[in-house]
C-alpha cells in the first residue's frame, strides 16, 4: 500500500510500505477522509509545539516513520480476533489519547485518567494511508447522517466539548472565545447549547468573525479594528466575562497569536472568573501568577477527551445541535494532496482557511 512517511521535519515522501497485519482487537480500516490537526501541520515543518520533543526523538532513532492523521473518518474492511462492537463496513472516527490498559488507574476503571497509553498519529500510524490499523478501544460509529468530512472533524470536536465541560458554565454566564479556528468555533457552538448566556468572539479575520456570527456568537471582534479588552468590558458592564477560551495562542510563524491573546484574556475575565488553555504554545511563558492570585481567577486546562465525549460528539452532530460544514473550507483529493494539506493547515490565514484541509481519499 502507499502511505506518507517523514524522513525528518519538512521531509515527507509517498512510499510503498506494507500493508499492517492484523491484531487482537483491532480493525483494518480504508480512511475516507483524514485532515491535519494544527498541530499535526506545525510539526510536520519542525514548528516547536506539543509533543516536538517526543516527535524530534522519534525522528532522530527510527525514521521513516509513519506519523500524524488521527483526525478522520475510515471504512472498517477488516476486523481482528476478539473486536465486537464493530463490523466491516461500519464508518468510524476516533480518539487520539489511549489508555496503556496496565497501570493503577487503568486496572481501577479510571483509565479515563491515564496519560501513559499511545497517542495515535504520534505513537502509532495515523490515516494518511490508502489502509490503516487501528484499535478497537480508540474507535466510535459514525451516524449514517453524518458526513465523512463531518468525521473527520469529530475528534477535533470532542476535545472542544471536553474544554467546555472543564469550564463548568453556569446558565447565563458570559462566555469569550478568542480565536475563531475549528476548535474556537466548535467551543462557541458547545458552550451555547450548554446554558452560556452572552457569548462575545475575538479573530482577526473577517472571515471567522463572519462564520462565528452565523454559528451563534453575540458579539463577533475583529481584534484589529477595536480595542477588544476595552469593547469586552463595556459589553460585561465593566466587570468581563464569567468564563474566556483562549484558543488563539501559539506560534506566530504560523500566523498564530504568540501570548497576545493569553495576556488579553486575564484582562477581559472578571475577577472570580475562569480562563479556559485550549492552545498550545511550543515552550514556556511568562506569567504573572501573582494577578491570577490577587484577582482570585482560575487558570484550567481541558481534560482529556473520552469514549463518552467522542460518543456524545457524534450525538451533536448527528441532531445539528453542532454545525461543522460551514467551517470546512478547503476539500482537496487523492493522497498526493497530503503535502497540500499541511501547507493550508500550517497556514490558515493566508489561504483563508477555517478548518485545517480536508483529504479525501474514497467515497463514504
Amino acid at each position: 500500500m502507499r502511505a506518507w512517511r517523514f524522513y525528518g521535519f519538512g521531509d515527507f515522501r509517498l512510499d510503498e510500505v506494507p500493508v499492517p497485519e492484523l491484531r487482537p482487537r483491532h480493525v483494518l480500516v480504508e480512511p475516507l477522509c483524514v485532515q491535519p490537526s494544527v498541530t499535526e501541520a506545525q510539526l510536520a515543518f519542525g514548528i516547536p509545539t506539543l509533543a516536538y520533543d517526543r516527535v524530534k526523538r522519534r525522528l532522530e532513532a527510527e525514521a521513516p516513520i509513519q506519523l500524524f492523521g488521527h483526525e478522520f473518518c475510515a471504512r472498517i474492511i477488516e476486523t481482528g480476533p476478539g473486536v465486537s462492537r464493530f463490523k466491516v463496513g461500519d464508518r468510524i472516527a476516533a480518539r487520539a489519547k489511549l489508555p496503556c490498559e496496565q497501570c493503577a488507574l487503568c486496572r481501577s476503571e479510571r483509565s479515563y485518567l491515564c496519560r501513559k497509553g499511545p497517542v495515535i498519529g504520534f505513537d502509532q500510524p495515523g490515516c494518511f494511508s490508502e489502509i490503516a490499523l487501528l484499535p478497537e478501544i480508540a474507535l466510535v460509529k459514525v451516524d449514517d447522517c453524518i458526513s465523512d468530512s463531518e468525521g473527520a472533524c469529530l475528534q477535533s470536536l470532542s476535545d472542544s466539548i471536553a474544554a467546555v465541560e472543564t469550564a463548568g458554565i453556569q446558565i447565563g454566564d458570559s462566555v469569550v472565545i478568542y480565536g475563531q479556528g475549528s476548535m474556537g468555533l466548535e467551543c462557541l457552538q458547545v458552550a451555547r447549547i450548554s446554558g452560556a448566556g452572552r457569548i462575545i468572539t475575538v479573530d482577526v479575520r473577517d472571515e471567522s468573525c463572519r462564520v462565528s456570527k452565523e454559528l451563534g456568537a453575540d458579539h463577533a471582534l475583529n481584534a484589529r479594528n477595536c480595542d477588544v479588552v476595552a469593547t469586552i468590558r463595556d459589553l460585561t458592564e465593566g466587570n468581563g466575562a464569567n468564563i474566556v477560551f483562549e484558543c488563539a495562542g501559539g506560534s506566530a510563524k504560523q500566523g498564530l497569536a504568540g501570548t497576545q491573546t493569553l495576556r488579553q484574556a486575564i484582562d477581559s475575565v472578571q475577577s472570580g472568573g475562569k480562563i479556559i488553555g485550549v492552545s498550545w504554545f511550543g515552550g514556556p511563558l511568562e506569567l504573572d501568577v501573582d494577578l491570577l492570585r490577587e484577582r482570585s481567577l482560575r487558570y484550567l486546562f481541558p481534560d482529556i477527551s473520552t469514549q463518552a465525549h467522542l460518543e456524545h460528539t457524534v450525538r451533536l452532530v448527528a441532531s445539528g445541535r453542532v454545525q461543522l460544514n460551514s467551517t470546512i473550507t478547503h476539500r482537496l483529493n487523492g493522497l498526493e494532496a497530503v503535502p497540500q494539506a499541511f501547507e493550508i493547515t500550517a497556514n490558515k490565514g493566508k489561504y483563508q482557511a477555517i478548518n485545517p484541509a480536508q483529504v479525501v481519499l474514497n467515497a463514504g
